[in-house]
């Protein structure tokens, strides 16, 4: 509910322009789908990446295989996606089953006060950081 953030995280080659694209293949792992990360009670921690550092096999990225979720999209696919759309879902998100079981919006709105007055916490960190 409170504090789901979209976030992307690309990763590209520095390779000279050519008339053909370099990019075959474009591989995607949803992290978000069905995981609650919430600055407080769930905050995102390295071990929960575990997974992704494993599927994108940085020894040898060539020889990656496709999980649950991390799948292979083809260039001329996304392509054809409206604007070349890149928020793709494959996974059955089971928060949204639920949505007729949503908290009281007391709680809801609780919950996001809670995880805003968590980010200005962490920038009023960054912000202390910043000026030393």
């Amino acid at each position: 509910m409170a504090g789901r953030v979209k976030a992307n995280v690309v990763f590209f080659d520095r390779k000279p322009a050519r008339e053909k694209p370099w990019t075959e293949t474009l591989w995607i792992y949803d992290l978000r789908t069905n995981q609650h990360f919430t600055l407080k009670e769930n905050p995102l921690k390295r071990s929960d990446l575990d997974d992704f550092v494993t599927c994108y096999n940085v020894k040898n990225r060539h020889d990656r295989r496709e999980t649950e979720r991390f799948k292979p999209f083809p260039y001329a696919e996304l392509t054809k996606r409206d604007k070349i759309n890149l928020d793709i879902f494959w996974l059955k998100d089971e928060s949204l089953e639920d949505s007729a079981n949503l908290p009281d919006p007391h709680v809801i709105a609780l919950e996001i006060t809670q995880d805003l007055e968590a980010a200005l916490e962490q920038f009023a960190t960054i912000a202390e950081d910043l000026e030393r």
